[in-house]
């Protein structure tokens, strides 16, 4: 049995994709200037045309999000092709401080900032970033909310409803309370943004200065962790960043995983290699959702070509399908068309790990039938396809587990043409299989994996 479960998960770590705690991050476009938010000069002048953008992660349900930073191993990068807006009057650098009455002034609401999912809070009332779609609440953000800034604007600024910014301001404002059990997070720190000694922030995330990027080895934000304010779901607002331009970013995150030992630290990075640091306690997992704009390619597992780097596909990435199987010329199920070799599964005379040498050896030489297998892994569903053609001829197929026993047979009857079957496998256990099709008295086979 050691046999079998080691070579299972040591395949189904190479081809399944990680449970990784990061799900997707998320970029809502919340806002969209006119000329009416453009005639403000309190807060800063603004012209009509920059968005508002919110950055939310999303993690497995349970999951906590404890900081954001960047290290020497891995930058902290948030940029824009253009100026990044900050409002002067009332602007802050971190979500956390805003008063919320000062949401009502001019342009304060489209400020450039950073948090980890709170937005502002008034007495013991605390608010959390919500994408305006799961925001019920209503709003206190633009129109009658707003004092119409410096011109004072009849009806108020932020009132835009160019419908690619989504809902109105005035109806949702994407904030939201937690339900009445949460712990609200605390124990708040920040490092490498605003001056130590005047407390001044120079950065895109300040108003002291105009710039269009953020960069840095050595900076965080940190609080005792923060859930979504809904639990299923699962998202957390990362910052908000308001510009003219394309916005670009390299995030890294700490990331509290129930289903990970919680001794150790998860850090999630949007570039380097995944390691784990006994020592340290310490594990890093590259996740691909914190770049953007996304690398796109090949990321279906079932492909020589995929990467996990890739999250979104590109056309024609995929070629060259996973066939799994016993590469070497000199065992006696040795498979020419293998593409993968699993060494364990190679079979010799008085070698095949305690497996029905006969029944783990298929027929050598050139086979007359050609068998392909998809998809591989699966999970529920297997299709078994011929890519010859069948001359009427009886047709079965048979499954055998690691250990060369039958668990599944099935007669297909008399098949011409080629053959696509489908076949069930949500009662299989976990393992890799051997399916072998029988046309008449030729017969080929292929190795799957069912997760």
């Amino acid at each position: 049995m050691r046999y079998i479960l080691m070579l299972s998960f040591t395949v189904l770590a190479l081809f399944a994709t990680a449970q990784n705690a990061i799900k997707n991050v998320f970029i809502e476009t919340y806002y969209i200037t006119d000329a009416k938010d453009a005639s403000d000069t309190t807060g800063g002048k603004i012209e009509a045309g920059f968005k508002t953008y919110r950055i939310y992660v999303q993690m497995k349900p349970g999951c906590k999000l404890l900081s954001i930073y960047g290290d020497h191993d891995h930058a902290l990068k948030i940029s824009s092709t253009s100026e990044v807006f900050n409002n002067t009057d009332f602007g802050k650098s971190f979500g956390k401080d805003f008063n919320k009455s000062n949401y009502g002034r001019n342009t304060v609401a489209l400020d450039s900032w950073l948090t980890l999912g709170q937005t502002t809070k008034k007495s013991a009332i605390t608010y959390f970033g919500v994408p305006k779609s799961m925001d019920h609440n209503g709003s206190f953000i633009g129109g009658a909310n707003n004092d119409g800034g410096s011109s004072s604007v009849p009806g108020g600024v932020l009132t835009n409803t160019d419908p690619l910014a989504g809902i109105p301001l005035t109806i949702a404002d994407g904030m939201d309370t937690m339900p009445k059990s949460s712990v609200i997070s605390n124990n708040w720190v920040q490092h490498g943004f605003l001056d130590p000694i005047s407390g001044e922030d120079s950065t895109i995330f300040g108003s002291i200065k105009r710039g269009n990027s953020f960069v840095s080895y050595d900076a965080y934000l940190t609080n005792s962790g923060v859930m979504g304010v809904n639990a299923d779901s699962n998202m957390v607002l990362l910052g908000q960043i308001t510009t003219k331009g394309q916005i670009s970013f390299e995030l890294n995150l700490q990331v509290s995983d129930p289903g990970v030992d919680p001794s150790y630290s998860n850090f999630y990075v949007a570039k380097g290699l995944d390691s784990t640091y006994t020592g340290l306690h310490k594990i890093i997992t590259m996740s691909p959702y914190l770049k953007y704009p996304p690398a796109c390619g090949c990321n279906d597992p079932n492909f020589l070509e995929y990467n996990k780097k890739y999250v979104c596909s590109s056309s024609d990435s995929c070629k060259t399908r996973i066939i799994l199987g016993c590469m070497d010329p000199t065992a006696c199920n040795y498979d020419p068309a293998a593409n993968y070799n699993v060494k364990f599964l190679c079979c010799y005379p008085g070698l095949c790990h305690d497996r029905d040498l006969s029944k783990a050896c298929p027929l050598n030489g050139e086979p007359v039938l050609r068998l392909d297998v998809f998809p591989n892994p699966t999970k529920d569903q297997l299709v078994v396809h011929t890519t010859t053609a069948i001359d009427s001829k009886e047709t079965k197929v048979i499954i055998y587990d690691y250990f060369g026993k039958v668990v599944f047979e099935k007669n297909l009857g008399v098949v011409s043409g080629t053959l696509s079957n489908n076949l069930d496998l949500s009662n299989f256990q976990k393992g890799i299989y051997l399916v072998r099709l029988f046309v008449g008295t030729d017969t080929d086979s292929r190795m799957f994996i069912k997760e």
